[in-house]
């Protein structure tokens, strides 16, 4: 019997290629002289997709029209078009849970980086500075401060535990309620005005796109610091560049940015912005665990029809073939 044809857009980690083999046949299309002729030629036999971040939307589905499932490694899966799969019957699948404390960690850590000055204060000791005088006291204290999360998952929730351990208070806004002891906003600005941390958690996508904007940073005051670990298409970043300079807020700490791995230039000018290259859940054991689970997706799908982790979308169609 043929083994499954799966179709590896682009580079994928290694824990990836590792559980497929043996079991899948892969195409690797990133390494074919001319991918289009790869997929004319191969399109209709592929039968999965394993995706690390290549956009899939209506158009590439239709190139390979025997396709049952998308396997994203990630949580966020914005460079999907769910949706669209759905509609052509096609499950989509994705990695969370297993990289929420990983985030949440790096969460806190830029916090702190971000409020104690801490990157500012190391480059004063490796210039040479300290000999000449003391790292200026910061302005910011974690202590009595008030977090607001912008999307209270299973990440957000991993973040309010660790901050309640800092004696920071928690507020979240949800498109729903939760059954949680934290005070609940019903819009960003409302959130933001009753807090003076604004760590963002939310998926990326059309919905989400600039929901922090100017009304957001203003609400969020000049005491303000915003996190952002989620996608950087959810903050207006010409707006949060005017707020930094302004002292409209205090500051920043950015893991994400809106065209990565492009960072606006006005963020890059700014002493009060914490700069990261997207490495929240970048930690080998991590990343390994999220390419097993990118695995476990495409077996259980073919062996039992059931994949592990759907998305939201691919709800409705995995409870009507089962």
């Amino acid at each position: 019997m043929p083994r499954p044809l799966v179709l590896m857009p682009g580079p994928m980690n290694r824990s990836v290629a590792d559980g497929l083999a043996g079991g899948f046949e892969v195409l690797r299309l990133w390494e074919a002289d001319d991918p289009d002729v790869v997929l004319a030629e191969r399109g209709k036999d592929v039968v999965a997709v394993a995706t690390g971040g290549t956009p899939i939307d209506g158009a590439f589905l239709d190139r390979v029209p025997a396709v049952q499932i998308v396997a994203s490694f990630g949580v966020g899966y914005d460079q999907i078009d769910a949706a669209a799969a759905a509609e052509r019957g096609v499950v989509v699948t994705n990695t969370p849970g297993v990289l929420d404390d990983e985030v949440a960690d790096t969460a806190l850590g830029l916090l702190l980086m971000t409020a104690r000055e801490l990157p500012q204060a190391e480059r004063h000791l490796r210039d040479g500075h300290w000999h000449e005088r003391p790292y200026p006291l910061t302005k910011a204290t974690l202590t009595g401060r008030r977090m607001g999360i912008l999307g209270l998952g299973r990440i957000g929730e991993a973040i309010a535990h660790r901050a309640t351990a800092f004696g920071i208070s928690v507020a979240y806004h949800n498109r729903h309620r939760k059954d949680v002891d934290y005070d609940y906003y019903p819009t960003p600005v409302e959130l933001a005005a009753a807090s003076d941390i604004l760590m963002i958690v939310i998926p990326g996508g059309d919905e989400t796109r600039h929901l922090v904007n100017a009304e957001v940073l203003q609400a969020l005051g000049p005491d303000g610091i915003l996190v952002n670990v989620a996608r950087g298409s959810v903050v207006d970043e010409h707006a949060l560049v005017e707020a930094l300079r302004s002292g409209t807020i205090q500051s920043a700490g950015l893991d994400v940015f809106e065209h990565e791995p492009e960072v606006h230039p006005g963020l890059l000018e700014l002493d009060n912005a914490v700069l990261l290259p997207h490495v929240g859940s970048a930690t080998v054991p991590t990343r390994d665990a999220m390419g097993r689970l990118v695995v476990d997706n495409l077996v259980s799908w073919f062996e039992h029809g059931t994949p592990v982790t759907p998305v939201q979308e691919s709800a409705d169609l995995v409870r009507r073939t089962n």
